[in-house]
């Protein structure tokens, strides 16, 4: 890769990290072709980007991104994709999928909502992390159930009209 090469893919990768609240970073190196494509798929079928990167690269395109990714340049050694996704926990769910089939793919860290998350062990606190739909559903559910009693407490008074009869 020449000089102006690796200036090129920098330019883009801070590009890519100037928009994103959402990105993990894993190992898939050693996953075969078959696994490697439903890893893929998957991640198209989520909206996630997918796509593996030169640690040296993203480095340097974190440094210069306006984001604050402190430690997550620690984790940029041996094979590396860069997943960027919108839900925070929509990455942490295939990796964790594609886990039961096998070792990997290895989470490595990931920058959600300007907090940084490093190490495989808090794979599943990040799968239970809820997306921004979700905690609006269990807010709209959690403010009809007392309307819902109200209209049924209602509904199951006797009417005076008829006890009158």
């Amino acid at each position: 890769m020449t000089r102006e090469e690796k200036s090129i893919a920098i330019e883009d990768l801070t590009a890519q990290l100037a928009d994103v609240n959402v990105v993990y970073l894993a190992d898939i190196s050693g996953l075969d072709a078959d696994t490697t494509s439903n890893l893929r798929r998957a991640c198209f079928k989520a909206g996630i980007k997918l796509e593996v990167v030169k640690n040296t690269l993203l480095e340097k395109a974190m440094e210069a991104s306006d984001n604050d990714f402190g430690d997550l340049s620690s984790v940029l050694k041996g094979n590396t994709s860069m997943f960027i996704a919108e839900t925070a926990n929509g990455p942490a769910k295939i990796i964790k999928e594609f886990r039961k089939k096998g070792e990997k793919p290895i989470f490595k860290g990931a920058y959600i909502n300007q907090e940084i998350y490093i190490g495989d062990n808090l794979l599943d606190s990040l799968v239970a992390i809820k997306s921004k739909e979700e905690v609006i559903a269990e807010i709209i559910g959690l403010l009809q159930s007392p309307a819902q009693r109200v209209i049924a407490a209602l509904q199951n008074q006797p009417n005076k009209e008829e006890g009158a009869e």
